[in-house]
């Protein structure tokens, strides 16, 4: 995700708040508007839940914020750098990994590691430091001399987040990340997620499943057709709800009535 060229190690600690801001962002394909005039925050210590539909936009949001597309319209920051006019800086205080992993297959989860350190000009013992502490957090020591194509779902997904956290950036996108692991995994995720919250990083979160969303997030953006429908914290986004999806459904329905 980094550029070698122009990356560079920064340590976590800032005090912008927020550190994520989106206003009003556009991206259209074809004429075809994908994310439509979508805007949130998230502060330090925060989960923030982009969750919808396969196609509502979530993917394309990220990709906007990580600087890998151009919005058509709207600007957003990361960490007080503009992603537009100042984007290396911005990606440099970005960990973004996503369900699909992407691992390289014959890397072991270490080499893995270790490329991506130097990919963001992290010091020689500053790397080794971090490597350490994310494998130990994500239980990664006994798979470290392993390469990544003999590796489980679950374990992939362990070597994706710490290869996201590997520069120890400020803010983290986690795109649908407990996608195909089964309960056990997703829970050790999801706790250390949380960990990642204790410790002041900003998380955008997205996944295709609201119960899992309403354990998680500190506040839910839904969105659908590109839109946010609604925005706040679980319990109030339910309203007079039985739960989550039902809200979700019934915002969907409203959406598609003519006004």
């Amino acid at each position: 995700m980094a550029d070698p060229r122009s990356a560079c190690y920064l340590p976590a600690v800032t005090e912008v708040r927020p550190l994520v801001v989106a206003e009003r962002l556009h991206k259209s394909f074809a004429g075809v508007a994908v994310v439509d005039d979508v805007s949130f925050q998230v502060q330090p210590g925060e989960i923030f839940g982009l969750i919808g539909p396969n196609g509502a936009g979530k993917t394309t949001t990220f990709r906007i914020l990580a600087g890998l597309i151009k919005p058509t319209g709207g600007a957003a920051t990361i960490a007080g750098h503009d992603v537009g006019d100042a984007p290396e800086a911005a990606k440099a205080r970005i960990g973004f990994s996503t369900g699909s992993a992407g691992l390289y297959g014959r890397l072991t989860a270490r080499e893995q590691l270790e490329y991506f350190g130097a990919l963001h000009r992290v010091p020689g013992e500053a790397l080794r430091a971090q490597i350490e502490a994310v494998g130990a957090a994500l239980d990664l020591a006994r798979l470290f001399e392993r390469r990544c194509e003999k590796l489980s779902t679950g374990e992939r997904q362990r070597v994706a987040i710490a290869r996201a956290l590997v520069h120890d950036p400020p803010v983290l996108i986690l795109d649908e990340p407990t996608a195909g692991l089964d309960v056990l995994a997703s829970r050790f995720l999801r706790d250390y997620v949380r960990r990642l919250r204790e410790a002041g990083k900003a998380i955008l979160f997205s996944t295709h499943y609201l119960a899992e969303a309403e354990l998680l997030c500190d506040r839910i953006g839904l969105l659908h057709r590109g839109r946010i429908l609604a925005e706040g914290d679980p319990h109030h986004l339910k309203g007079g709800a039985s739960s989550l999806e039902e809200r979700f459904l019934e915002l969907v329905k409203e959406d598609r009535v003519p006004s």
